[in-house]
């Protein structure tokens, strides 16, 4: 099977300026020519099959946005080979937006006035797709949405939940071969966190989409990719299921804990217990995190002995971060 998407050894340079201080330094930054070369994508290279969802991970200036302003046309490669669906995209970047779907964080690419009906009309004209293929897919999106409550309805008016979902909508409109998500659920409730997943999956599913997916959210990871492909420093650090993944990092969580009396007199007097029991234990003003292997000690178990000694005010449960991972990859490989 020939694939979707193909990056060989790509690389992706700036020229910075390196600026000075002060006023008189801004003033002279106007004509230096003092610049530094900042590699923000390092020889990565890359395949993604036809209808794979592959997650794309890593910390904020990983190079993750940027690898995927070059898969869209937008940027350049400085140097590399980069295909999608054959073509390389910034040279036909006409016929690769024709074929692909973007929805770039809270940037929407619907009509902010006009109702989303009118959006996806416009969308229908823009992206030329015939009538019967417009048809199918508002059929689609009532069995798959509650749509009703939207259709019909100005952008302005609607919540965050309600102008993402309209927005992945808009994005699969014209039934692209690839579509490009940057963090589709950052900022949302549970449920509709759910609701969007669930949307992606079926797409997917049904029209047999290749999806890349940006997030920090694990959540999003856990619903929807079967593999994932992990960026820190321009460098790819990771590309595998997530299955494998788990099997190294899956038994961590963080459990946070606000005391009612002093967080000093908490640390102080659990730290060496928790250390026994392999739990790293760290704070800030308001929350005391304990970092817990369930592979060696229960969360239940570190609650109940913290709860024999200490009074808590409020407590929450969190899978390990992307953030964390990274971490833990770093040190002790995959």
């Amino acid at each position: 099977m020939e694939n979707m998407i193909e990056l060989k050894e790509i690389t992706k340079e700036f020229k910075v300026l390196n600026r000075r201080e002060g006023l008189k330094g801004s003033f002279q930054d106007l004509f230096s020519r003092d610049y530094k070369i900042v590699r923000a994508v390092d020889h990565i290279s890359l395949s993604v099959k036809p209808g794979e969802i592959v997650g794309f991970l890593g910390p904020n200036g990983a190079g993750k946005s940027t690898t995927i302003k070059m898969m869209t046309g937008v940027l350049e490669p400085t140097s590399g080979e980069l295909l999608v669906n054959g073509r390389i995209p910034y040279k036909n970047r006409t016929q690769n937006s024709q074929e692909i779907g973007v929805v770039f964080g809270q940037r929407s690419q619907l009509w902010w006035a006009l109702p989303l009906i009118e959006s996806f009309k416009l969308l229908k004209d823009i992206y030329q797709i015939p009538q019967e293929e417009y048809d199918g897919m508002m059929e689609l999106y009532a069995k798959l949405v509650n749509f009703d409550e939207i259709l019909h309805k100005p952008v302005r008016q609607m919540s965050l939940g309600q102008r993402t979902l309209s927005d992945i909508l808009a994005a699969f409109l014209h039934n692209p071969k690839v579509v490009f998500l940057d963090e589709p659920t950052i900022g949302l409730d549970v449920a509709m966190k759910s609701k969007i997943r669930e949307l992606i999956l079926e797409l997917n599913k049904q029209k047999h989409t290749t999806v890349i997916l940006t997030t920090h959210d694990m959540g999003d990871v856990d619903a929807l990719c079967e593999r994932i492909v992990i960026i820190d420093k321009g460098k790819m650090l990771y590309d595998n299921d997530i299955v494998h993944l788990r099997k190294f990092f899956g038994a961590y969580r963080t459990l946070k804990i606000r005391p009612r009396e002093k967080m000093d007199v908490m640390v102080e007097d659990l730290t060496k217990e928790l250390e026994m029991m392999d739990v790293r234990i760290s704070h800030d003003d308001e929350w005391v995190f304990l970092l817990v292997n369930e592979e060696k000690t229960s969360v239940l178990k570190v609650l109940g002995l913290i709860q024999e000694k200490h009074k808590i005010k409020d407590m929450q449960l969190e899978e390990i971060s992307t953030e964390d991972v990274i971490k833990k990859i770093y040190k002790e490989g995959i």
